[in-house]
């Protein structure tokens, strides 16, 4: 059954790629929310994904994902400017946050499976120079909370609990126990 992954993100491309399952990508540009509830903001968005990327009547599976920040009940998104991504890593620094990824598996009889993965990350205490050397690398850009663990970002990093690979943008055990029939053409 074709495989389509609803999104642009290289870092979701790469891990779906490591299974040596084939798949092809559909990044749909779909409003998304960017306040509310944490669980609720990174579910709905991943259906939207989703149903966005799906062809009516073709007969595929759509895999949509989406992931968020939070800190307090507070979704820290995609920075829009380096002020901004100062401002979200220095509510970050020194606290544990979590990383919220909605996905969503559109299979092509109509059903829609669909659950939130939550992997706590502690950051270090940032000072100055710290996140001076981050921001100055620009990987914030584009990333929810500002940064990249498995990039640069790893150095803000003091513990994570939970699914690595959430934090880097595709929660595989989540989508494995949603869609266990990925791995079945291996």
């Amino acid at each position: 059954m074709p495989l389509v992954l609803a999104s642009g993100s290289p870092q979701r491309r790469a891990i779906l790629a490591r299974l040596g399952v084939p798949f092809t990508v559909r990044a749909p540009n779909v409003p998304e929310l960017g306040s509310g509830d944490p669980g609720e903001v990174a579910g709905v968005n991943a259906e939207r994904k989703a149903r966005a990327a799906r062809r009516p009547g073709a007969r595929e599976v759509v895999i949509g994902c989406d992931t968020v920040v939070a800190l307090g009940g507070v979704v820290y998104g995609k920075p829009t400017d380096e002020r901004s991504a100062r401002a979200t890593l220095t509510a970050l620094g020194g606290a544990t946050h979590e990383v919220l990824s909605g996905v969503a598996v559109l299979l092509p009889d109509g059903q829609q499976r669909t659950a939130i993965a939550r992997t706590a990350v502690t950051f270090r205490a940032l000072d100055g120079a710290l996140l001076d050397w981050y921001l100055a690398a620009g990987e914030w850009r584009g990333r929810a909370g500002g940064y990249a663990i498995q990039g640069a970002g790893a150095a803000l990093v003091r513990a994570v609990e939970g699914d690595y690979e959430n934090v880097v943008g595709l929660p595989l055990a989540t989508l494995l126990d949603l869609y266990p029939e990925l791995l079945s053409g291996r």
